[in-house]
């Protein structure tokens, strides 16, 4: 019998065994949820923590909305343009209109919203037509804290204003003007802009909404700085370092009439109008909008394009010009003519349908701005009339402007709720009109802005510097510092200051007191100008000229020398009560003024309350034994008094 053979099996420990099965299971098992957690909050964390390392080393650029100019004085912030503005240089400011961090419980609050045209170029800071609305509010509501916060910036559109909207909600306006649409192509973020990130709406308000953070904008400055290195300077437009603002945002020239790109624009517009209008429905703000107006009748187009199924824009335009006595067809050829033009400087006649309609959509008052300069120009077109240049109004399209806006305010009961001065509105007019809005150095930057712009592409070829300083014409003074304006040598502020000072030399307190009166319009909280301006005046002994001054100061900054001098200003006119009152006020801050209580005795003889003029006669010998005719007025008031007794 044969012997079994024996199969010696290996042996293994028990802990080393594991099955073909078990270790797959083993690879197939999920790892824990917590861990799945942790995966998800490690680039999160990261994110936060990086947010907040950038944050406390102050990296960048603040882009809040709203600085503190001064305690309790809020304006928007200058470097807020960073959000929209990449790659050009020069980036806009707004024209830095203070408010009340803390809203007065009298405060009648508006803001407004635009381009340039809104901002009123070429006459920025100081020349929009929201300060023909503030003036007319202060002489109707006088008690009323008016304040009208222009919010504007050159070359940018509906993009700027939906993202800024938020911030403008929660400082509770009264009212919201818009006037917007002419830079929906070229302006920040448009279509056709060097600004441009893509022609998706979503992603472009995605991107602005990240604007806020120092992540973002670490990524943003180390994505320009490899482009910088990989970029120049060439007729393509890379990036384009000189000429207008205006000329350097253009990317595409020409852009033709529905077209992809064209109705890419429109559609941009017609989106975040709608945005903008319902965030303000849904807060229950109200808003007046506006159409667009441009230069019709004497702006010819600027890229007539060659095209199959359209006519070219300039052979329009010169058959609007042949019609010209035909008000309705001419009218309706510089339209067409304009909506043609390959350069889209001007806003389309689409925008303006689509601002009718959402204004007619969410039932805000509309201002027919394009109506109203047609029915104001020569043969009922929109020309050099109304227009410095394609589409910035004159100084006096500006005024109307702003009356068309007061008129739908009243139209539609959008005003201060409290008492209204009665004053007629002839003369309501033109008090208005009698104030300062600009002066002779204003003209002149603004002239210079116009000629500069119109020296530059696309109106023509771009001029050498020493072909424009010729072009200045500079025959004094005021023109140097216009050009040292232009050049960004001096601010708008500084230029003032030089130029109040210089007629203060020349006395011609005329131009002097303009001067002040436009520094304190556009710094109010600058306390400093208000001094200056009373200091210099009551010493060449211009008491007319100083009391508007000393009544801005008081209102302001109440002191004790601007009540006293309010109080003698008064009394001299014989308006007794008034300088009384104020003569009390001003003893209130400081008693130590021995003129003032000489003064207050006066007043109280003109009213023959002897008893009190003694009284006060006595505080002034109190403060100044040796003041000149105090003891011989004392004596003859108290023979007066003791005869009354």
């Amino acid at each position: 019998m044969a012997k079994q053979k024996r199969i010696k099996l290996k042996s293994t420990p028990i802990e080393n065994r594991t099955s073909k099965e078990e270790k797959i299971t083993q690879i197939k098992r999920k790892p824990p949820f917590w861990f799945n957690i942790i995966l998800f909050l490690i680039p999160i964390l990261f994110l936060i923590l990086l947010e907040f390392t950038l944050s406390f080393f102050d990296y960048g650029k603040d882009y809040s909305q709203w600085v503190e100019i001064a305690p309790g004085q809020l304006v928007l912030n200058p470097d807020v343009a960073y959000r929209y503005f990449h790659s050009t240089e020069g980036i806009p400011y707004s024209n830095q209109n203070s408010f009340y961090k803390d809203k007065k419980p009298n405060s009648f609050r508006v803001f407004i919203m635009g381009g340039s045209s809104a901002a009123g170029y070429p006459y920025t800071p100081n020349g929009d037509f929201g300060l023909y609305i503030k003036k007319k509010l202060e002489i109707l509501y006088p008690k009323q804290e008016i304040e009208i916060i222009n919010l504007s910036l050159t070359a940018t559109n509906s993009y700027t204003i939906r993202d800024l909207l938020p911030g403008v909600i929660d400082q509770n306006p009264d009212l919201i003007l818009i006037y917007a649409g002419h830079n929906e192509y070229y302006g920040a973020y448009g279509v056709g802009s060097m600004e441009s990130i893509g022609q998706s709406r979503g992603i472009v308000n995605f991107v602005l909404s990240l604007e806020k953070f120092k992540t973002f904008n670490l990524l943003r400055d180390f994505l320009k700085w490899i482009q910088e290195m990989f970029s120049y300077s060439d007729s393509s437009g890379a990036l384009k370092k000189s000429g207008t603002l205006m000329s350097r945002m253009v990317r595409d020239q020409t852009i033709l009439y529905n077209s992809e790109v064209y109705n890419l624009g429109i559609e941009q517009f017609d989106g975040n109008l709608n945005d903008i209008l319902s965030m303000c429905k849904e807060n229950n703000i109200p808003v007046i909008i506006s159409t667009l107006s441009s230069n019709l009748k004497d702006q010819s187009p600027f890229v007539s394009l060659e095209s199959d199924k359209l006519p070219k824009a300039s052979d329009v335009y010169n058959e609007a010009v042949s019609k010209i006595s035909n008000t309705t067809e001419a009218l309706k050829l510089f339209r067409y003519a304009k909506d043609l033009d390959g350069l889209r400087f001007r806003a389309p006649s689409k925008i303006n349908e689509i601002i009718i309609a959402q204004a007619k959509k969410y039932n805000y008052p509309l201002v027919q701005i394009d109506s109203i300069f047609n029915s104001n120009s020569p043969q009922g077109i929109t020309g050099n009339n109304l227009m410095t240049d394609h589409l910035h109004p004159t100084f006096e399209g500006y005024k109307l402007i702003g009356k068309s806006y007061f008129d739908v305010m009243i139209k539609n009961n959008l005003l201060p709720k409290t008492q209204q001065k009665n004053i007629d509105e002839s003369k309501l007019d033109s008090l208005v009109n009698s104030v300062t809005y600009i002066t002779k150095l204003d003209s002149i930057i603004s002239n210079y802005r116009i000629l500069v712009l119109k020296n530059d592409w696309p109106f023509s070829e771009p001029k050498s510097v020493v072909y424009m300083l010729k072009l200045f014409n500079q025959k004094n003074f005021i023109d140097s510092i216009a050009v040292k304006v232009l050049d960004n040598r001096y601010s708008w502020e500084r230029a003032h200051r030089e130029a109040a000072e210089y007629y203060l030399t020349t006395q011609n307190y005329y131009e002097f007191c303009r001067e002040i009166n436009v520094l304190i319009n556009q710094y109010p909280f600058v306390k400093e100008y208000y001094s200056f301006g009373v200091e210099q005046l009551l010493f060449a002994k211009r008491f007319d000229d100083v009391y508007p001054f000393l009544v801005k100061g008081y209102k302001r900054y109440p002191q004790a020398l601007y009540a006293k001098w309010i109080g003698i200003i008064d009394l001299s006119k014989e308006k007794v009560d008034s300088a009384i009152f104020f003569f009390f006020f001003s003893i209130k801050l400081s008693s130590s003024d021995a003129q003032v209580h000489f003064n207050l005795a006066g007043a109280y003889i003109k009213k023959k309350m002897f008893n009190e003029a003694l009284n006060s006669i006595n505080n002034c010998l109190a403060v100044n034994p040796n003041y000149p005719d105090a003891n011989r007025l004392k004596g003859q008031l108290g023979q007066i008094t003791k005869v009354n007794r």
